[in-house]
């Protein structure tokens, strides 16, 4: 094993870029100071978030390889929108990289996770192949956590998330694509805000995100910022952490006003449906479980159109009167064929 390991070193020190090119340095989302060649062009993704920026960004040609569960991810109707995904080899995910196939691949940058573990980057980087990290998440202090204690969600994901867009493509040479993703992308949440001010506090809709076995997102993840920019009481946001699995005796005595489902979890609903311990909530009773668009992207952490539309769409939902002259097939439309150059044919 270790012969094949050494011979491994030895073909990619061959290959490796850094020999002629290396002549720029950036600073990961780790805050790691990363040397990669003046042009890179041969990127290998192992993070969906990161995989679905480049492809807003347009690069989706800079892939030569990408993370095997990339369709349970980005959700089954994320092909469509980028069919050539489906001839780009697989070759790891969030936590693990097959070294022999990411060799033969040839990669100029790697793209990983903010949370990969050490040794799996180490272990690229030993084969002279730059690894870059993005958390879409400004901490200094928990940067490689998946489930932060954020002292301030507001200020950690608006600035992780421009400071990802811009450094992705700053990599990948796409810096103006990345500067019109980023203007795109908070235009349009203050008119939003503009017409919920009179919604006060005590008037919020109590909602609860409904992920695959009574999974859910609290505190310290995107979604809950999603929820309070439309408008809506996270009701797990008090006392689940991150991104937990919790009790139906704990969503029953939330007692939900309303259920949303992302896009990528249709079984989800089904569950609900039919299973009898959810007949006793608000939302079900009332018939108010949502699944929500594909563009709304409710993950733990930030999207682009899930800032510029999914929380428009989430604050239409819960407050239709203020939002009546809103056409979202039209606003997604409108996204889709300039970020993702095709036209938007899901529901709204």
């Amino acid at each position: 094993m270790r012969k094949i390991f050494c011979s491994l070193l030895l073909a990619a020190a061959a290959l490796s870029p850094f020999s002629s090119y290396a002549d720029r340095q950036v600073v990961d989302q780790l805050g790691r100071l990363v040397t990669i060649p003046d042009r890179v062009d041969r990127v290998v993704v192992l993070q969906h978030q990161t995989l679905n920026l480049l492809v807003q960004l347009d690069a989706t040609g800079t892939m030569v390889g990408i993370l095997s569960n990339w369709k349970q991810q980005l959700g089954d109707s994320y092909q469509r929108l980028v069919p050539e995904l489906t001839r780009i080899p697989t070759l790891g995910d969030l936590t693990h990289v097959d070294i022999e196939k990411l060799v033969a691949l040839h990669p100029q940058v790697v793209f990983v996770t903010n949370y990969a573990p050490q040794e799996m980057i180490e272990q690229i980087q030993r084969l002279g192949i730059a690894v870059i990290a993005i958390s879409l998440r400004r901490d200094d202090k928990q940067q490689n956590r998946l489930n932060p204690e954020l002292t301030d969600e507001e200020q950690a994901y608006n600035q992780g998330l421009k400071e990802g867009i811009r450094l992705i493509g700053e990599v990948v040479n796409h810096q103006q694509q990345a500067e019109e993703l980023v203007k795109a992308t908070f235009s349009q949440r203050q008119q939003t805000a503009d017409r919920l001010k009179t919604v006060s506090a005590s008037q919020r809709i109590r909602v609860y995100m409904a992920n695959p076995d009574l999974t859910t997102y609290g505190s310290g993840k995107y979604t809950g910022l999603m929820m309070a920019h439309a408008g809506a009481l996270n009701v797990a946001a008090a006392t689940v952490k991150g991104y937990k699995q919790v009790s139906m005796e704990q969503i029953i005595a939330w007692d939900p006003q309303v259920i949303f489902v992302q896009d990528r979890y249709p079984q989800v609903i089904d569950e609900i449906n039919q299973q009898p311990a959810w007949q006793a909530i608000d939302a079900v009773k009332h018939h108010r479980v949502y699944l929500m668009p594909e563009y709304a992207k409710a993950w733990g952490y930030p999207m682009p159109e899930a800032l510029a539309l999914g929380e428009l769409w989430m604050a239409k939902k819960l407050y239709p009167q203020k939002f009546r002259d809103i056409d979202m097939q039209q606003k997604a439309d409108a996204w889709y064929q300039r970020f993702y150059r095709t036209h938007y044919v899901g529901s709204h």
